[in-house]
């Protein structure tokens, strides 16, 4: 079990000529660590996930897709027969990536690189395998407890893609119910057939570096099934690295699932006690970015495609300056007048045509304007990974940027799941369908426990925003 909480926005770096700038050298952060404390180099545990112990190239990440977040194709998402336009939502995220990486390597939706790609001198083989008969097949396990959405996988262009052996379909095939304790329960009754994909995959790496993990906190399957497999892979393979990409639910609509609070708050428990690494996906902050800067009230996925992967501006300082707005952060978190909130690290990941000079000049400039916030307890530390344009994809935009930071405003987000649990836990509501399984039978001690984890959470994102945090963690452990 990891002891520590996980940092907020990692990245898994693929393709990238990694190039490092600091503010100070000196006891700079070297990485995002769990905590607060380890994310500012004091701590150092591990590495990001795509970086080996050598400083060389990444090596193999398994893709794990959990329920209908982790794998929804585009074209049977629940807006697809509808004349209005789609929300805007991260509600396919593991189909999107694939889709997206595939065309970054010039890779068919059969497998095949295209006749273009032949010469590529591109890495593939982080996310890819190459089959015997040249196909390049996907680093990836598809889960889930309900059929309809990877029936759609398999019934769309890229069908051919995947390996069926990876594909795992619950026999009953009832799905979790939206409900968290059932999603743990059958991940108890089914984790040998899982492990023995996973276990296969990871067998035919040469030198694997961890887990990335697609999932929902609100529904049962993302929630339930992901918190049970998080704590297994823990255990099967601690000295594997652990990434989430978690969808986390509209916090300004009323959910369609009453339970929502308890499934988000039982599953934040275990990203901040099993992940290494965790990517919010939140999908208050894109509805908001969408309407402000698309004016449009429901915006379709191909648009809000345009601002998800980056902010495109002509110059490097304009794109790390606007990386730094608060309102193109894609986390919604609220203004707390009582907490000066600020930055622990931040990795801007710039791609495109880009003279290295200038990123020393805009980290300079960015400093004498003091245009970020940084923890007063430790030295201000922005790392620049400079990455190549995929040769296969065109762009009108010479640089693109995207900003991956520990904040210590994230915590705000963490609040108001525990406002809406607490609110829920008060009154005794929608227990009954908890009571079924055996993880309650008893009583609800794990959500009590749940609440308490994340508490502790948000306490230490708010006492490091204090000079005396370091103290402070010192007489915590």
């Amino acid at each position: 079990m990891r002891s520590e909480s996980p940092c907020v926005f990692p990245w898994p770096l693929e393709l990238i000529q990694l190039v490092r700038f600091q503010y100070e050298a000196a006891g700079g952060a070297a990485g995002f660590g769990a905590c607060a404390r380890r994310a500012a180099g004091l701590q150092p545990r591990g590495r990001w996930l795509g970086q080996t112990r050598n400083g060389g190239m990444p090596r193999e990440i398994i893709t794990l897709q959990l329920g209908q977040c982790g794998n929804q194709s585009e074209s049977q998402a629940p807006w697809s027969s509808s004349r209005f336009p789609p929300p805007a939502r991260f509600e396919i995220v593991g189909f999107e990536f694939w889709k997206q990486l595939c065309a970054e390597h010039g890779i068919s939706p059969e497998g095949i690189v295209e006749e273009f790609a032949t010469e590529g001198t591109d890495r593939k083989d982080v996310f890819f395998y190459q089959a015997d008969d040249e196909h390049y097949i996907p680093r990836a396990v598809l889960l889930d407890l309900e059929p309809r959405v990877i029936h759609s996988i398999l019934n769309s262009p890229y069908a051919k893609l995947y390996n069926p052996e990876n594909i795992y379909l619950s026999e009953h095939g009832g799905g979790a119910g939206n409900n968290w304790a059932s999603g743990f329960s059958q991940g108890e009754k089914i984790h040998e057939d899982i492990f023995d994909i996973i276990d296969r995959e990871a067998d035919g790496s040469d030198s694997l570096e961890g887990f990335v993990l697609c999932h929902s906190i609100a529904g049962g399957t993302g929630s339930g099934l992901g918190s049970y497999l998080l704590e297994r892979l823990n255990d099967r393979y601690p000295k594997k690295l652990v990434q989430t990409y978690s969808v986390f639910p509209n916090q300004d609509e009323m959910s369609d699932v009453v339970v929502q609070p308890y499934n988000s708050l039982l599953t934040l428990k275990r990203l901040t006690q099993n992940a290494d690494c965790v990517v919010v996906l939140d999908n208050t902050a894109l509805n908001r970015i969408a309407t402000d800067r698309l004016h449009i009230q429901n915006p379709s996925f191909s648009q809000i495609n345009q601002l998800v992967a980056s902010v495109r501006k002509t110059t490097v300082l304009d794109v790390m300056r606007r990386l730094l707005q608060p309102k193109n952060v894609m986390v919604s978190t609220g203004r707390d007048r009582q907490t000066n909130h600020c930055y622990i690290a931040i990795l801007n990941i710039i791609q495109g045509e880009v003279d290295p000079t200038q990123v020393h000049k805009s980290l300079q400039r960015i400093r004498e304007r003091k245009l970020a916030n940084f923890i007063p307890w430790g030295p201000a530390s922005i790392q620049v990974a400079l990455s190549r344009k995929s040769p296969y994809l065109p762009s009108a935009h010479r640089v693109s940027g995207l900003m991956m930071a520990n904040h210590t405003s994230i915590s705000s987000l963490f609040e108001s799941t525990c406002h809406q649990y607490d609110k829920l836990r008060k009154r005794e509501a929608f227990l009954e369908q908890f009571r079924k399984e055996d993880i309650f039978k008893e009583n609800f001690d794990e959500l009590d426990t749940s609440r308490e984890i994340v508490q502790q959470l948000i306490d230490e994102y708010h006492a490091a925003t204090r000079p005396d945090y370091i103290s402070w963690g010192t007489q915590e452990q």
